[in-house]
């Protein structure tokens, strides 16, 4: 076995180390197309031959800004400067709720809904980072890190990959056992982790786990202990987001309706990219976080904790108004709330519309249906 290998098993796949950052920054500040990239978002409307021109100029006051970070800690604080900016432009508000039951110098496996590919952990880190707690490590898949500037820049943001692109099964067994090694080797060592309740966003708004990546926590413990040990050991809290307005809800309804249409759908080659820029910039409304109870009671199965999951997210979402409008329950909305909401069907077919309605009516639904 190769003896780096031995010495950091988790080198490939974990967040960057405060001793690597300094590298790494200085790296990608020599990377043209993350200065490209930059240049176009500072100057959307810019002409090329002028964008040119200026990239040098952007790539100085990267430098000015990123040069001197040394740390994790460091390159977070400038990223809260953004986000606090993000947050400000395209949201209305964002609430917490529940953290107060969590301790303070505990590490936990919070699994949550998936709506977002990057806001979600994001708003999950404010709200702790708001709250003078330690961010925590995000999973993300590598379909998200195609440009080495975007895995580095998540990695540097204490994010580690999840390989969705391993071919054969012994090559995907080795990478399974390799991601739940690195969650549990986190918990062990004081480091929150957070991962979605399933692979991909919940596009329909039907919130639900998905028991094989409950069962990924235990494939590298097997010879720990059971299931319900394990999963145990990794105190599990489920965690509810919950959007006014979900900035990439008509895209969603048009590649379900395409899937419904003709069984398939064509994704673009940045398609993923562009929802993480339309998710981090398009107007949110209001956003809550809710932080659930840490499950303490034993589950023999990953169905059976899948279940339990599913009851906290469901119970805990934060229901806005355009989720009661979607379910037809518009006594609970203002007539310019519901004019809001039907404005986002504008260019829609019947059928997008109706998915569209569907996926924010099945938070409602999923709740009710609990209680």
């Amino acid at each position: 076995m190769d003896v780096n290998a031995q010495q950091d098993p988790f080198k490939e796949i974990r967040p960057y180390y405060d001793h690597e950052v300094e590298a790494v920054l200085q790296h990608m500040l020599h990377d043209d197309e993350l200065v490209s990239a930059v240049t176009r978002y500072k100057f959307p409307s810019m002409p090329n031959w002028l964008s040119r021109i200026v990239q040098p100029f952007v790539r100085i006051a990267m430098a000015r800004e990123f040069g001197d970070i040394d740390s994790v800690h460091g390159f977070q604080i400038a990223v809260a400067r953004y986000m606090s900016k993000m947050i400000a432009r395209s949201t209305t508000k964002l609430t917490c709720s529940g953290m107060e039951e969590l301790e303070e110098d505990e590490a936990y496996l919070f699994i949550s809904n998936h709506r977002d590919i990057a806001m979600d952990p994001a708003f999950v880190n404010w709200v702790r980072y708001q709250c003078k707690l330690p961010t925590v490590r995000i999973a993300i898949g590598d379909n998200l890190l195609r440009k080495p500037y975007v895995s580095d820049l998540m990695r540097l943001n204490k994010s580690f990959i999840v390989k969705r692109s391993t071919k054969g099964p012994r090559e995907t067994m080795a990478a399974v056992t390799q991601l739940s090694a690195y969650i549990n080797h986190s918990i062990e060592e004081g480091e929150s982790v957070w991962i979605a309740q399933r692979e991909g966003r919940a596009k329909d708004g039907n919130d639900k786990t998905d028991p094989a990546i409950l069962k990924m926590f235990y494939m590298s413990q097997r010879k720990q202990g059971s299931f319900a040990d394990i999963s145990k050991k990794l105190n599990i809290v489920p965690v509810s987001i919950s959007y006014e307005f979900d900035p990439c809800d008509r895209a969603k309804a048009k590649e379900l309706a395409s899937l419904q249409a003709s069984g398939s759908y064509e994704k673009g080659q940045f398609e993923d990219i562009e929802s993480i820029v339309q998710g981090i910039t398009g107007f949110k409304g209001a956003v809550h976080v809710h932080f659930g109870d840490v499950i303490t009671e034993s589950f023999e199965t990953p169905e059976s904790l899948a279940n339990e999951l599913d009851r906290q997210i469901y119970k805990n979402y934060f229901l806005h108004p355009s989720n009661y409008i979607a379910a037809g329950q518009t006594e609970k909305a203002t007539a310019e709330q519901i004019a809001q909401f039907e404005a986002r069907f504008d260019g829609l077919d019947e059928q997008q519309a109706e998915i569209l309605r569907q996926m924010y009516a099945n938070p409602v639904k999923n709740q009710q249906g609990i209680i």
